[in-house]
Parts: structure tokens; C-alpha cells; sequence
């Protein structure tokens, strides 16, 4: 089993910056991918950013240029750093890891709002 833990979430204004962090721990043995994840309300869970253990990473186009995810290795922890929020960030954020046999294990999530 894999455990994920969200933090970093708040309220912030918009123009402001949050960094997000999801700890990983239990089996971690062949996580392949990590990610993060938002639903805002009323919406449908979308991707927000992907971190391939190898290969490059991928953004949403509404936040490249202003999110940026990475990982500490030795922390056991993937971030996201997000500059420049906009109201339409607003939203709950959610961490996965994914296996390389598929399996996938989400947080619990972390609420993100970006007041105008």
C-alpha cells in the first residue's frame, strides 16, 4: 500500500504563489509516475502536471509557464510550486502516484482558493 499526505493549500490572492507538497510513504517500490491533480466545483477532476520517473514532464496549458513540478528523492516528496494564481486555480488538489503495473493511489486532497 502506498500512503499520500497533501499540504500547502490555503487562501491566497490572486498574482500570489502556493507550493504544494505530497509526502509518499509505505511501499513505494515501482512508482513510475506522480502527478497532481485538481477538481474545482462543479468540475470534473483534470490533470494539472505529470513527473515521469524518466522522460519529460507535462502541463495542463492553462497553468505551464506558472506551475512547476518536482521531487525530492530523498524526502519521499513530489511538490508543486504554483506562481501567479488565478481565480480559476481555485479548486481541490489532489496528488497520485502511479505504479508500473497500473496501480494508482491518491491523497486526500488539499483546497486551493485564489480570491480575485
Amino acid at each position: 500500500q502506498v500512503q499520500l499526505a497533501e499540504s500547502g493549500g490555503g487562501l491566497v490572492q490572486a498574482g500570489g504563489s502556493l507550493r504544494l507538497s505530497c509526502v509518499i510513504s509505505g511501499t513505494i517500490f515501482g512508482i513510475n509516475v506522480m502527478s497532481w491533480y485538481r477538481q474545482a466545483p462543479g468540475k470534473q477532476r483534470e490533470l494539472v502536471a505529470r513527473l515521469p520517473m524518466s522522460g519529460s514532464t507535462n502541463y495542463a496549458e492553462s497553468v505551464k509557464g506558472r506551475f512547476t513540478i518536482s521531487r525530492d528523492s530523498g524526502k519521499n516528496t513530489v511538490y508543486l510550486q504554483m506562481n501567479l494564481l488565478k481565480s480559476e486555480d481555485t479548486g481541490v488538489y489532489y496528488c497520485k502516484v502511479q505504479k508500473t503495473w497500473g496501480a494508482e493511489y491518491w491523497g486526500q486532497g488539499t483546497q486551493v482558493t485564489v480570491s480575485s
